[in-house]
């Protein structure tokens, strides 16, 4: 294994199998993988024609999901690149572990399609890459054991809005009413969200009325006095406004918890993408991807200081547009020829 550290450490370099690297990298410790491994018998090249069957290739690949799911923190991104022949097969192993978000199709504008015989074809001529993006199962809440944002949010939710909470809660307990009785005279099935701290909210002026006159029909057959429910709507709207206000702003420094995701009307929003693919050049990586694609992924998916972790490197796209984008990076390739010229190429992109 050969390592390189640039900028300062920010960017690692290895020359190494990936699964050797991902073996031994701490545990939740990127923020976005994005990479672009073997199709398995699309290119010509020794490294995509190395396992004996479709079988050893996705058993393969498997292997390589199970190291990034290790790696990949609880708030984190993947981005899978993957050919057509076997995207279904790959889409399966992705949901075996990740949370799957997309299934995105990169529709290439032009290409050698351009270029067949169509009278000889005896199938559609594929045009596209398939990328898979996911995330962990439970990442707003739960995700590897970790509380996360929606967890966080629910109890901060709990605490702010304790005092209107209890006010409703109060008036339940001490007449006894029960929760057939309140969906009965509102006509609703909402006692659970007005009653208890689980998905707490508001009734509506309506709703409120009806309780009042509920709870007061209570209070007399038990003949006690009628003291719950007692403050006016309008009292509470307030309350409840200003309360919100509180909760929207302390919900803020939970931002860091949740998966970053960013796109706007001037950027590729769904689930298409036309992005040209690189030209030839001396030197070009067969499978080299487009640096406005990879700076669109990582713009989407990470934020600035944060980890981006490619393991099948090749020309070192996913890691240029990274330090572009103030990111750092971890890139892994496995050939020395390609790795000493992505290195270099490296090197020249970070001014060193």
């Amino acid at each position: 294994m050969v390592k390189k550290e640039l900028q300062g450490g920010a960017v690692t370099l290895y020359c190494a199998d990936a699964l050797e690297v991902l073996a031994g990298m701490a545990e939740n410790s990127v923020d976005l993988i994005a990479m672009d491994p073997p199709y398995f018998r699309v290119k010509g090249e020794a490294w995509d024609n190395q396992w004996p069957s479709v079988e050893a290739y996705l058993a393969w690949l498997d292997e390589v999901l199970l190291g990034c799911w290790r790696v990949l923190r609880p708030a984190g991104s993947l981005y899978l690149f993957c050919g057509h022949k076997l995207a279904a097969e790959t889409e399966q192993l992705v949901k075996a572990r990740f949370n799957l978000l997309s299934h995105i199709i990169w529709a290439k504008p032009n290409g050698p399609w351009r270029r067949q015989n169509k009278a000889q074809l005896r199938a559609f001529f594929p045009s596209t890459e398939r990328i898979l993006f996911a995330e962990h199962y439970g990442a707003e809440g739960m995700a590897k054991g970790c509380s996360g944002y929606a967890a966080k949010c629910a109890e901060l939710r709990k605490g702010v809005f304790a005092p209107l909470i209890e006010y409703f809660a109060q008036a339940k307990e001490a007449l006894g009413v029960s929760a057939a009785e309140i969906n009965a005279a509102t006509g609703t099935k909402m006692c659970s969200h007005w009653f208890s701290y689980s998905q707490w909210q508001l009734p509506s002026a309506q709703q409120y009325e009806a309780l009042q006159r509920l709870f007061a029909g209570k209070a007399a057959a038990l003949e006690r006095p009628y003291e719950a429910l007692q403050s006016e709507y309008a009292d509470l709207g307030k309350q409840y406004q200003a309360l919100a206000r509180q909760y929207d702003e302390l919900k803020q420094e939970y931002e860091q918890l949740r998966r970053p995701f960013a796109v706007s009307a001037e950027v590729p929003y769904t689930d298409v993408w036309q992005f040209a693919p690189v030209a030839y050049y001396p030197g070009k990586h067969p499978c080299e991807k487009p640096q406005d694609l990879m700076r669109h992924i990582i713009q989407c998916s990470s934020r600035e200081g944060q980890v981006v972790g490619d393991f099948f490197m090749g020309s070192g796209a996913t890691g240029k547009a990274a330090v572009a984008l103030g990111r750092q990076f971890i890139g892994v390739e496995l050939e020395q020829p390609r790795y000493e010229q992505t290195c270099g190429e490296m090197l020249e992109a970070l001014g060193q």
